[in-house]
């Protein structure tokens, strides 16, 4: 599959760049926002230099492997709203699977496994 061939937003990846109208990156994908039980897509949190922001589904032109298009234009990217909310948790049930030290030390303490996706 090419790069810039449109894909489903169950597909889009972490760190994917984010664009402006003018084709400008700025900010890159942090998280998508979905309830999969209905299959409802509704957006995306976007690392950028000023912290997350979210871009709403309807701000979504198209979503490819290479990158996200926006009609956000360039005077609206520091408006966009910051996620609000409760925050999000992950598991990383391998975080202390091996045998480096801080593998070790997770073990002997039993260190939670729950960490914040912000």
């Amino acid at each position: 599959m090419a790069d810039d061939e449109q894909i489903a937003y169950t597909a889009l990846e972490p760190e994917t760049p984010v664009l402006d109208t003018e084709g400008t990156e700025f900010g890159t994908v942090e998280h998508v926002l979905q309830d999969a039980d209905l299959d409802l897509f509704d957006g995306v949190l976007i690392a950028t230099p000023s912290g997350l922001k979210f871009v709403d589904a309807g701000q979504i032109e198209r979503i490819s492997a290479s990158a996200v298009n926006t009609t956000v234009t360039p005077e609206l990217v520091g408006s966009l709203a910051e996620p609000d909310g409760a925050p999000l948790f992950t598991v990383d049930g391998l975080q202390d699977v091996g045998s480096s030290l801080t593998a070790r030390l997770g073990r002997l303490f039993r260190r939670e496994h729950w960490k914040p996706t912000e």
